[in-house]
Order: structure tokens, then C-alpha cells, then sequence
């Protein structure tokens, strides 16, 4: 399961963001920038606050990029009893990796989250390895310029599946953040990351400068599914709930048919030598057969986005050459069958340079059985925001 990282910078704030459900409670000034440190004295009373209600992070602010300096902020913010520390790390490369290796002594007696921004970094991930060698706890994908646009416009699906894929392959907790929006919430729980963090999409109109709003905070909260624990037969009836979806009110009649058609891509695609030689023209066609609950559709979470399927075809054929049209044909249905909303899907993957006209394969599958999944972070509210021996 995904956790809901929620930026605030005062006690007042913290209560919001408990009462609305956030999983963490992140502390940063967003007046002074994008990665703004609280000044200690607020970070201790937002913390006595939050009362170890939840576990907490806090951010070290926007250092220049000297080790001294960031040193001594990590140091400043571990003597507070905060949970998590947020280092910023930003380019050039010769300055991460000596702030990456200055902080390998305080990463033993602390736990530092290394934070990259994708709209100053074009290759975060080759930072994820030392990160895990210096003994960092996780790494966060943000932005660093928050009128620049969101994650989503810096990074595609496939680039920050790879980060996520990465930062767990080396032991690492990881998240995403970065101007998200409600629509950006589905698109990036199909992901997986450990936590998802706010702070625009929870203040009045959007502004992060504003104040945090509590209707804003349960609207994001309602995205991210909060249960925790086994699927109850084909479906996990608590995960639909979170995302508004009741079994009494799932009648034949409240089944919404999604589509994609005629989505012509490059896939490295085929079992000849020849066809290894470069991409090749595709066309996708794919019909999912989703639940929904009855009536006016209220929020974001009754609905299943066409984004989920056309990310989860380029994840896909970003990740290798696949030889079958067969076996992409069942990966992309397999994907799609991952969120139980979903019932049925049907696959149809068309090469088009092959002959005078299009060959391929079209295929129906039917969700399979699926357990919910667990996420080591959520543990921790199990013991009042610290972890026991």
C-alpha cells in the first residue's frame, strides 16, 4: 500500500492534515521555496503537536550545496526527535555524491530520505545506488521549481517506474511528489511507491502558499486507499470502499467500459533477428470492463482512467524487446487487472509493418484472484510514529 505524505508548517496545519488521514506529516516553510526548512523552534512545536500521532519528516531547507552546511542542517533537525530527515540534493553530480558520502555517518544515527528533482536532474536513478551505500533510509523524486509544472511533466510513467523499481531493487523506501494533482494520484499508486507526498493539492485553490484546506485533504485522502490487510475472495471489497465503490450498490447495470483505440506506438517487438534491429509500428486496442458505483459520478476516485491504460502500455514496452505479440498482448492485460475495479479487458496488439495489412492477437482475460498488499512505512502508525525493537 501507497502512504500519503502531507507538507504542513504549523501545528494548526498538522491537526488538518491528521484529522483528514495523512499517513505522514512533513514539515517545510513553502514561503521560503520550494524545499524551505521550518525555522527549530516551530519544528519542535509542531512536533509536540503531533505528538507522535503520526510519523513525521522534515526538510533541511535550500543549503548551497556545501557539505558543511548540509552537515550541520541534518544534524539540527535529527536533535528534534524527528522521524525522517529530507536532505535536498541538488546537480551539479560532483556535489550530490559528496553530500551523499559527508552524510554516511549521520545516516547511522538517523533517517535520511536523499530528495531529487526531476526538472533539475536527468538521471536520478544513477543516484539510487549510492544512496543505499551511504546508508540512506529512502529517496524522493520531487521538483524543485513548483511553477514550472508537476512531476508528470518532468518525468513520463516508464522513467518513474524505473526510479521506483530502482530505490526498491537497492533497499530503499521511496516517494514521489512535485505539483501532483487528483488525476496524477491513480497513475502513480499503479507504481507503487511507498509514499505520495501533497502540499499544493491540499491548500485552498491549489496555492501551497495558502493554507491547508481539510476538504482538499480528504479528497486527496480519498484516492489513496487506506486498508490494510487480505482481499475477501476475487475482490478486496475494503480497497473498492476506499475508493468509493459499496458491493450494494454493484448491480450489472453499473459496469463502465473504458477504451483505447487505435494507439500506434514503437515497440521493440518480435522474434526474428531483423526485428531487432529497430522499433517497429503497433497499434493497441483495449477495452476494460469496470466497476462503478450507482449514480452521478462524485470524484476522481469512481473513476478509472484511460491514463492507467496507455501508462501501462509504455511502461511495458519501455522495459525490454519482446518477442510474441502474445506475451505483450497478456502483460498489458495482466497490468490492467491490477486495480479491482476492474473485471474484464480485452487486448488486441496489431504489428503493422509486417504485410500489406495488420496481423497480431486480441485476448480476454478476467481478473484473477489478489491479496491486498502491505507497505513497511504504515507499520509505524501501528506504534505512534516510532518503530520498536
Amino acid at each position: 500500500m501507497t502512504a500519503m505524505l502531507a507538507s504542513v508548517r504549523s501545528p494548526d496545519e498538522a491537526e488538518i492534515a491528521i484529522a483528514g488521514g495523512a499517513d505522514i506529516v512533513d514539515m517545510k516553510d513553502p514561503s521560503a521555496g520550494a524545499f524551505g526548512a521550518l525555522p527549530i523552534a516551530r519544528l519542535k512545536e509542531a512536533l509536540a503537536a503531533i505528538d507522535l500521532r503520526r510519523p513525521t519528516s522534515a526538510v533541511t531547507g535550500d543549503p548551497s550545496m556545501r557539505t558543511d552546511a548540509i552537515v550541520a542542517a541534518v544534524q539540527a533537525i535529527t536533535a528534534t526527535g524527528v522521524d525522517y530527515v529530507k536532505v535536498g540534493l541538488f546537480p551539479p553530480d560532483r556535489d550530490q555524491r559528496a553530500a551523499i558520502d559527508a552524510l554516511s555517518d549521520a545516516a547511522s544515527a538517523t533517517r535520511l530520505v536523499g530528495c531529487l528533482f526531476a526538472d533539475r536532474d536527468s538521471d536520478p536513478v544513477r543516484l539510487v545506488a549510492p544512496l543505499a551505500e551511504a546508508g540512506f533510509t529512502g529517496v524522493m523524486l520531487d521538483t524543485a521549481d513548483k511553477t514550472g509544472g508537476r512531476l508528470l511533466a518532468h518525468a513520463g510513467i516508464p522513467a518513474l517506474s524505473a526510479f521506483v523499481h530502482a530505490a526498491k531493487e537497492h533497499g530503499l523506501m521511496v516517494g514521489l511528489a512535485g505539483g501532483l494533482e487528483a488525476p496524477d494520484v491513480p497513475r502513480l499508486l499503479s507504481l507503487k511507491p511507498d509514499f505520495l507526498g501533497f502540499r499544493g493539492a491540499l491548500c485552498a485553490a491549489g496555492r501551497r502558499e495558502a493554507g491547508l484546506d481539510a476538504q482538499a485533504v480528504a479528497a486527496i485522502r480519498r484516492l489513496i486507499p487506506q486498508e490494510r490487510g487480505e482481499a475477501a475472495g476475487n475482490v478486496d471489497y475494503r480497497l473498492l470502499s476506499a475508493r468509493g465503490f459499496h458491493p450494494d450498490n454493484s448491480d450489472p447495470s453499473q459496469t463502465a467500459r473504458i477504451f483505447v483505440r487505435d494507439l500506434v506506438l514503437a515497440v521493440r517487438i518480435g522474434a526474428y533477428s531483423h526485428e531487432r534491429d529497430a522499433p517497429q509500428k503497433v497499434r493497441f486496442d483495449v477495452s476494460v470492463d469496470t466497476k462503478r458505483p450507482r449514480g452521478e459520478t462524485q470524484g476522481m476516485g469512481q473513476v478509472y482512467s484511460y491514463d492507467l491504460i496507455t501508462d501501462a502500455i509504455s511502461r511495458i514496452i519501455a522495459e525490454e524487446h519482446i518477442d510474441f505479440v502474445e506475451k505483450l498482448a497478456e502483460r498489458i492485460g495482466a497490468e490492467v487487472l491490477r486495480d479491482v475495479r476492474v473485471d474484464r479487458v480485452t487486448v488486441k496488439v496489431e504489428k503493422l509493418e509486417i504485410g500489406p495489412g495488420g496481423v497480431g492477437v486480441e485476448l480476454t482475460m478476467e481478473r484473477p484472484d489478489r491479496a491486498a498488499e502491505q507497505n513497511p512505512v504504515l507499520a509505524m502508525l501501528d506504534h505512534g510514529g516510532r518503530e520498536t525493537s
